[in-house]
């Protein structure tokens, strides 16, 4: 387990290496050379520096291409991909989005949910209507995220943000997520990250 010290070193040292690479979206960039930008931070095999960064790798195109307008419009708050997402050009976040859904989903090996937030959940599911939009298996498709064995720090985080109203490029997902308790919340955490 990291540490949360050594998860801030990190977290920064990824910061200012994002910050400094921003040339690397020139025009004359290929994809690839693009995408070297995003892998400081998820990751060179797929699995992100910090558990609190979403997986990309293999996640669908349209959600990954409407999060980097939704960055670069500031309608999705985050210091480092606001300021990375500014320099992005339509094509360019097109191109981010269909080059990493076409790499394969990592597993993060993250522990089972225990029987106790399994049953939780499934309550929780049915109330917030999760499968309806991220279908039964937490596997979304087309603008809907693949939830199912997300990292858990990065659901939980954003299920809190949505719930909070911190985060607000969905309001639907905080009219939702705003009837469930924070214990249910962790349970969700729990579940999806350990399928």
């Amino acid at each position: 387990m990291t540490s949360g010290k050594a998860r801030t070193t990190a977290a920064l040292s990824a910061f200012f290496a994002c910050a400094l690479t921003s040339v690397a979206f020139s025009q004359t960039a290929s994809i690839d050379e693009k995408a070297q930008t995003c892998l400081q931070c998820h990751g060179e095999q797929g699995k992100a520096i910090d558990p609190s960064y979403p997986s990309i790798w293999g996640q669908h195109q349209g959600y990954l291409y409407l999060q980097l307008r939704d960055f670069k419009l500031g309608n999705r708050k985050n210091e480092i991909m606001n300021g990375i997402a500014q320099d992005l050009s339509r094509e360019d976040m097109m191109a981010l989005a269909e080059y990493f859904s076409q790499k394969t989903w990592v597993n993060l090996n993250q522990p089972r949910a225990s029987e106790a937030d399994v049953k939780r959940s499934e309550t929780a599911i049915v109330s917030g209507q999760c499968g309806a939009c991220h279908g039964a298996d937490g596997v979304g498709a087309g603008t809907t995220p693949r939830i199912n064995g997300q990292s858990h720090d990065y659901l939980l985080k954003t299920m809190e943000d949505f719930r909070a109203k911190v985060r607000t490029n969905n309001p639907w997902m905080s009219d939702i997520l705003g009837t469930l308790q924070p214990e249910d919340l962790q349970a969700l955490a729990n579940y999806y990250a350990g399928k």
